[in-house]
């Protein structure tokens, strides 16, 4: 059984608090490669965590500490823990045992008090062999079928990081999953594209785990989903970010520094046996097309957005966000409302609301890849013609060789009015 730590840990002193410290609760959040458990103490301690065999089992000892509630016990569906138990040990020590379903791998650390949380002991337990996520489809698709594209959605926070809490006390972490989920059926049934969902539940991604997810399974494009906060009630309104290219340039330093370690791909091309000069290049001219495609698919986005209700910002803005620092996936960062204000908490609460938010990005998205189809997609192999001043349907009747009847039929059209931006079907086979 691996182990990551087994040896006595002293964090901080105790004498900082003094007296017996108290486990005050434990908190479980089960994902789909890990389960993150975590110890509400009152204050620091020493402890020492070490794993057995037959059963297999993870054994957590606590000095001069003692259990101040009955222990939550493991969910049903929780793939690695089983059960956790209690004990006195030396009269004045706490052992906990977590009881496993398999071999193990894991970590923790003892995290200082927030604004959210006091002291807190994190155990991170891993299975030995780690599996995809289980939103990704893996049917194969047919040779020569136009792929899908892939959309990586990821709902912030999750698990013990809560996120914004709204004026009535829901959580950011709530709302934007839930938000996420509609998107991903919308996406599930739009023709030419397939959902990646990032988190699919209550749960704990480290912000670079969340962009290496999008990778792994080569998402076309990457929406992070979050709800805006500020001390001021007032403020209200949706934005949009991309990345900004200071960030950029923080990150292409990064893989510059790793590219002899890492089997990373920028645009297909391996880094791995290029000089700095050269990788720095293609680093640059990868992140600066990644911007470009992420500001044309923000602002798409963001035109969407107008319809429902106040922006906060009418452009897309530029950051350093680190889930956005995707070299070669374009990326956008989605603030849908300030939770802080009251009316758009009960915006973001409101089910109708979500919908109606969700086929708003659908529609963002929908209309990038419109004009904007990467080679090899479905999205490439129809023919789509977005509406413009001037436009009439005699005319593109005309220009693509079609009868009004399929350009009806095929658009669910009922007469010839048409509206800028409007995105026609142009069917195939069916010539005047």
């Amino acid at each position: 059984m691996k182990k990551l730590l087994a040896a006595v840990l002293l964090v901080l002193p105790l004498c900082s608090f003094g007296g017996t410290v108290q486990v005050q609760g434990v908190r479980m959040w089960p994902a789909p490669d890990n389960t993150r458990l975590v110890l509400d103490i009152s204050g620091p301690t020493e402890y020492r965590l070490f794993d057995l065999e037959n059963p297999a089992r993870i054994v957590i000892d606590l000095k001069n500490t003692r259990l101040a509630s009955t222990l939550k016990q493991p969910r049903s569906d929780d793939r690695l823990l089983r059960r956790i138990r209690s004990g006195v040990r030396h009269g004045t020590d706490l052992r906990v045992v977590l009881d496993l379903r398999a071999k193990v791998k894991y970590k923790s650390f003892l995290l200082k008090p927030n604004e959210k949380y006091g002291y807190r002991l994190v155990i991170d337990v891993y299975p030995l062999a780690s599996r995809a996520p289980r939103a990704v489809k893996t049917t194969p698709e047919a040779p020569q079928r136009p792929r899908d594209l892939v959309i990586a959605i990821d709902p912030g926070h999750g698990g013990e990081d809560p996120g914004a809490r709204g004026y009535s006390g829901v959580y950011e972490k709530d709302v934007v999953l839930a938000i996420a989920k509609r998107l991903a059926k919308l996406v599930e049934r739009e023709p030419g594209m397939r959902p990646l969902l990032i988190r699919d539940g209550d749960y704990y991604v480290s912000l670079r785990e969340r962009t290496r997810r999008a990778r792994r399974h080569k998402a076309d494009f990457y929406i992070s989903i979050h709800a805006d906060s500020f001390h001021d009630r007032r403020v209200r309104g949706m934005s949009v970010y991309a990345l900004s290219p200071n960030g950029a340039s923080d990150e292409a330093a990064r893989w510059l520094a790793e590219k002899e370690n890492a089997s990373d791909l920028i645009g297909g091309v391996s880094l791995e046996d290029k000089d700095d000069l050269l990788a720095s290049v293609l680093l640059d001219l990868s992140q600066t097309a990644t911007i470009e495609a992420s500001l044309s698919a923000g602002s798409e986005v963001l035109r969407h957005m107008r319809r429902l209700g106040k922006l906060h910002k009418h452009t897309v803005q530029q950051a350093r966000f680190v889930v956005l620092k995707s070299p070669d996936i374009p990326s956008i960062l989605v603030e849908t409302a300030f939770i802080s204000n009251p009316r758009d908490e009960r915006n973001l609460r409101n089910p109708r609301y979500q919908q109606a938010l969700a086929k708003a990005l659908l529609a963002g998205i929908r209309g990038y890849f419109t004009k904007n189809p990467p080679p090899g997609t479905y999205f490439a192999s129809i023919r789509r013609h977005v509406i413009a001043r001037g436009d009439t349907l005699s005319r593109l009747a005309k220009r693509y060789h079609v009868s009004l009847s399929a350009l009806r039929e095929a658009n669910g059209l009922k007469d010839d009015r048409l509206r800028v931006g409007q995105v026609l079907h142009i069917p195939v086979g069916n010539e005047s």
